[in-house]
């Protein structure tokens, strides 16, 4: 059975992700609480930023989750807001890239997953911190797409505001989730199990060649005008 590591899995997307995938993997889990889903999977408990991670002798995917939404305007963002969402977005994802490189090119089909948002390719107000951190998700992950090929596969996920417990200050009502999934074309507000069936499928043999790509699951918000 291919190994999983994932990054970020106690709650949302991470969860759903396990949930998607844990018939198909020997699944690792990473997190700073521990997971109420865990059944067989093995789970770490430490911050990814840092505690010293665990050492995995072979890994045939990697999915970073951890992210941040700090929305603030530009005048109410300080030097530390910046740098806590950085950290966590990227020296996050490189310090576990760089750790589990060489478990990770003795896989099958290896691959890895990171995330971004919706805000990098639609400016958003009060989102500068957090679109300037997965901005540098999304050039980090073509970059590593072009270094490991063809060896490990990188991708990114960009997705809009997901129904996740990050969010739970966005769709706190039941008024703010309607407004919020009308802004979209498609109007309607994106389930993590969505993100989820999208993740399995990038890790998986049918996506052997998809490398340096970030998928935009975002109901048409960065590209499309009604």
């Amino acid at each position: 059975m291919k190994k999983l590591l994932i990054v970020g899995a106690s709650h949302g997307i991470g969860a759903a992700i396990f949930n998607e995938i844990k018939e198909e993997y020997e699944v690792i889990t990473i997190s700073r609480e521990e997971p109420e889903y865990l059944g067989d999977s093995t789970h770490h408990k430490l911050d990814i930023i840092k505690d010293e991670l665990p050492e995995i002798s072979k890994l045939d995917a990697l999915i970073y989750c951890p992210g941040s939404i700090n929305l603030k305007p530009i005048r109410s963002l300080d030097e530390a807001d910046f740098k806590a969402d950085f950290e966590i977005n990227v020296l996050g994802a490189v310090k576990t890239i760089k750790h589990y490189f060489k478990a990770l090119k003795k896989g099958e089909n290896s691959s890895i997953l990171l995330f971004s948002t919706v805000a990098v390719a639609q400016g958003m107000p009060f989102h500068a911190s957090v679109a300037a951190s997965k901005a540098a998700v999304e050039g980090l992950g073509r970059s590593l797409a072009a270094e490991f090929a063809p060896t490990i596969r990188v991708n990114t996920i960009a997705p809009t505001v997901t129904d996740t417990p990050l969010a739970s200050s966005l769709l706190r009502n039941e008024e703010a989730y309607e407004k919020l999934g009308a802004r979209h074309p498609m109007k309607r507000v994106i389930q993590s199990e969505e993100i989820a069936a999208l993740a399995a499928f990038l890790i998986s043999s049918k996506a052997k060649n998809i490398t340096g790509q970030t998928l935009r699951v975002d109901g048409g918000l960065s590209t499309i005008k009604l």
